[in-house]
């Protein structure tokens, strides 16, 4: 079984692109979670006969959003952060609209394991959502997976936002404390891995030049200047099952690129 994740930037301009279709052929995922699809599902232009398609939309328009496309027929399907966790953490308006409203989390009941799409708020160019994301999403966010894990292991992956350790980008000096590199996103992922998820790409590939998102200016991508923001995690006793982690650089359509695990 492969699952893929990626952020799309945009599903419709993907598609317009003629990008996404051959994505799927050629990496033919069993699973495959979005994020930052920017649209919901009437307004998809892409029609999947061989996959059952679950989408989580922003409540505004053209903003963010979570979706999981899937060619087995999940137990069952959840939306958002549950409401007792998003409060007992204080997730709520920070100025910027309610991270609960703007589709970042789905998850899916794979029978033997959930599958989990998540779109991590961004700490903003000043910082300004950095507290709201530190003391607000990631432990809320950490403690919905470990929930989930009472019940079968867990697999989640998307845009975290965030590059864990210096060889996570490649000018880690220039862009220390700044946003996607500060010592509390950093610290997120720390708990994360503390808590027993497992970033299964380090399981296959250590060092750094391997990012799944770069600039859009000054040929970042040619020259390989970019950062691994998107991340697979499994749960350490589900870990054993990971046969195989990679990135996908060579495939074009976003400024993230796509990233995925064989089971």
């Amino acid at each position: 079984m492969r699952i893929v994740s990626w952020n799309v930037n945009g599903i419709r301009a993907v598609h317009k692109k003629d990008l996404f279709l051959p994505f799927i052929k050629k990496l033919r995922p069993d699973i495959i979670c979005l994020q930052e699809t920017k649209a919901e599902q009437h307004q998809s232009p892409i029609d999947l006969p061989d996959y059952e398609e679950f989408w989580y939309s922003a409540k505004k328009k053209g903003y963010s959003g979570t979706a999981i496309f899937t060619k087995m027929t999940p137990e069952d399907v959840l939306f958002g952060i549950p409401e007792d966790i998003a409060k007992k953490y204080g997730l709520t308006d920070d100025g910027y609209g309610d991270p609960c409203e703007e589709g970042r989390v789905i998850a899916a009941d794979m029978h033997d394991f959930y599958v989990v799409s998540v779109y991590t708020p961004n700490a903003k160019d000043d910082l300004s959502r950095l507290s709201l994301r530190h003391k607000h999403w990631d432990p809320a966010f950490l403690a919905y997976m470990k929930r989930l894990e009472e019940e079968k292991p867990v697999i989640f992956c998307g845009d975290l936002n965030v590059a864990h350790t210096a060889d996570d980008l490649a000018r880690p000096k220039e862009n220390e404390g700044k946003k996607g590199f500060t010592k509390e996103e950093r610290e997120g992922i720390d708990n994360v891995e503390s808590a027993g998820f497992v970033d299964t790409f380090r399981l296959f590939t250590k060092g750094n030049g391997f990012y799944t998102w770069w600039s859009n200016f000054g040929g970042a991508r040619e020259r390989n200047v970019g950062w691994r923001i998107d991340y697979i995690f499994s749960s350490k006793k589900f870990a054993k099952n990971v046969t195989k982690a990679e990135i996908h650089p060579e495939i074009l359509g976003s400024d993230h690129c796509p990233v995925s695990i064989v089971l």
